[in-house]
């Protein structure tokens, strides 16, 4: 059942995030004051060559302290399309320029807290131009073997959640189905289909 918003406050704003509280009518009549965050999207991709390896960046997370494998994925700036900020964050934390991208899914991580969400995009093949950008970003890049991904989530080496899905997703489009080698690349078009952005009409 449908939980009813009767309104929102601001508690803290920034040019990343609003911290809201929001007063939520639960389905027996109750009311919640529900915590909530507020932020722009994000992008990202899955790189991947010609010898089934993906291109990954090691990092910290301060907040959970914790290191782990994960896409290159960053946030889309004000007025640009989330294809181009994932090109873009990839070449930012990475150094590699990645090929023709095309979209593979959208997240949204943690829906139950925040409203943010993630567009990931899928390229197979990279150029390489030069140390990243932003070095602080990654610790080490390195392309891995899709065959390690399974072994990486399972050890905990591989916890961002949006990495995860992303690669599961990848790997589930390259395992064969039944009655064919290998399931379509891209999904018929659906004109009745959803958009999670729909002032990006263009975005699948």
């Amino acid at each position: 059942m449908r939980w009813l918003v009767h309104s929102e406050t601001s508690l803290y704003s920034d040019e990343r995030l609003d911290l809201r509280v929001a007063d939520v009518e639960l389905p027996d009549g109750r009311h919640l004051d529900h915590r909530l965050v507020r932020t722009a999207p994000g992008a990202g991709a899955v790189v991947t060559d010609g010898h089934d390896r993906v291109l990954l960046v090691w990092r910290h997370r301060f907040i959970t302290d914790t290191w782990g494998w994960e896409i290159p994925l960053g946030r889309i700036d004000e007025g640009e399309m989330p294809i181009a900020a994932a090109a873009r964050e990839v070449e930012e934390e990475t150094g590699w320029r990645p090929g023709p991208l095309r979209p593979l899914l959208s997240v949204q991580p943690f829906n139950g807290l925040s409203d943010s969400l993630h567009h990931v995009y899928r390229a197979e093949s990279a150029t390489r131009l030069a140390p990243p950008a932003d070095p602080p970003e990654a610790t080490r890049v390195e392309w891995l073997h899709l065959s390690l991904v399974r072994g990486l989530i399972a050890d905990g080496e591989m916890v961002c959640g949006t990495s995860v899905a992303a690669l599961l997703y990848l790997l589930v489009e390259h395992t064969p189905h039944e009655g064919s080698a290998r399931p379509p690349a891209e999904p018929a078009h659906d004109p009745g289909r959803r958009l999670l952005l729909p002032d990006l009409p263009d975005l699948f």
